[in-house]
């Protein structure tokens, strides 16, 4: 199993952020993703790779502005996934987890990394989707 945490705090809007990262029909500020298919409304979706990888997610916590998680799997991986979201002081402070176990034993030394990459740049591509967000 492999854990990665990441914090970031922000000066925007706890309700322009929570927007982003929860609408699912404007997936377009990913940059790693091709489409996202909404199986059940609020309930689960799949999230599609570039290379067409799908990956599916069951929303475990959806508290608006708060908490938002759930459960992942594809292929190679089975995950769980929290967002914590607090506003003080005209900043916004995430900080995402993700906790994932590799389906095989050859991929758990990549793990670490992939999940410290993978959210990286979930992060570089949420600073410019709210950037472009303020124009």
């Amino acid at each position: 199993m492999a854990v990665s945490n990441m914090r970031v705090s922000l000066q925007q809007d706890i309700e322009k952020i929570w927007s982003v990262v929860t609408d699912l029909s404007n997936w377009s500020w990913r940059s790693d993703l091709s489409k996202i298919k909404v199986l059940e409304p609020h309930k689960k979706f799949v999230e599609y790779t570039k290379d067409g990888f799908p990956t599916t997610f069951t929303i475990t916590a959806l508290e608006p502005m708060t908490r938002y998680a759930f459960d992942l799997e594809n292929d190679r991986i089975k995950g769980h996934w929290e967002g914590l979201f607090t506003q003080s002081e005209g900043f916004v402070s995430l900080d995402f987890t993700e906790t994932v176990t590799p389906k095989s034993v050859l991929m758990r030394p990549f793990m670490k990394p992939y999940l410290k990459k993978q959210q990286s740049q979930y992060f570089a591509d949420l600073q410019r989707a709210l950037k472009n967000c303020s124009k």
